[in-house]
């Protein structure tokens, strides 16, 4: 059953309320959504299916997309409700406010998971990051990515003499640094 979870959901609902990521204990996400639900709070835990090893057997698990994190719709003036849930450690803010996260940004991930699409989590890198290759040839190679033509690239400086190389990188083989 597929649903509907664009904004016009929220529309009816008072205006103060709005998604925030909530800061879950190790391994706690799960405990933390099912307490929300209990308590009829709107959460949201995205998921992306993996295959777990034990010695006798393997199996088809749901880890969190975003590990460490659940999302919950609500007042921020109800928040002392959230911070009881077991698990919670913290509703992320910043400079002192809890920090909201826009409705497409959580109707957008919510779209895809709910989509028949492959996906996988990945860090969210920036031009102009610095950045260390993980795989292939430059494995361990730190440096600064920038874009060129549409392409990822890799660039290696002497700042001594005011000199750079830079190489082609695959987005997949970087990390932020």
């Amino acid at each position: 059953m597929q649903q509907d979870w664009s904004l016009q959901n929220h529309s009816t609902e008072s205006s103060e309320q709005h998604w925030y990521a909530l800061w879950t204990r190790s391994r706690h996400e799960q405990v933390v959504r099912e307490q929300l639900d209990r308590k009829q709070i709107e959460a949201f835990l995205p998921t992306v299916t993996r295959w777990s090893r034990w010695k006798d057997r393997k199996k088809k698990i749901d880890w969190p997309l975003f590990p460490g994190y659940c999302f919950a719709y609500f007042d921020p003036r109800k928040r002392l409700t959230i911070l009881k849930c077991t698990g919670v450690v913290n509703i992320i803010s910043f400079k002192g406010e809890l920090a909201q996260i826009p409705d497409h940004e959580i109707d957008s991930i919510r779209q895809l998971v709910e989509s028949e699409l492959a996906y996988d989590p990945c860090p969210l890198i920036r031009e102009g990051m610095m950045v260390e290759v993980v795989h292939g040839p430059l494995k361990g190679v730190i440096g600064r990515l920038v874009r060129k033509n549409d392409k990822d690239r890799l660039v290696l400086s002497v700042d001594l003499i005011g000199q750079a190389v830079s190489a082609e990188v695959d987005a997949a083989d970087i990390k932020a640094y």
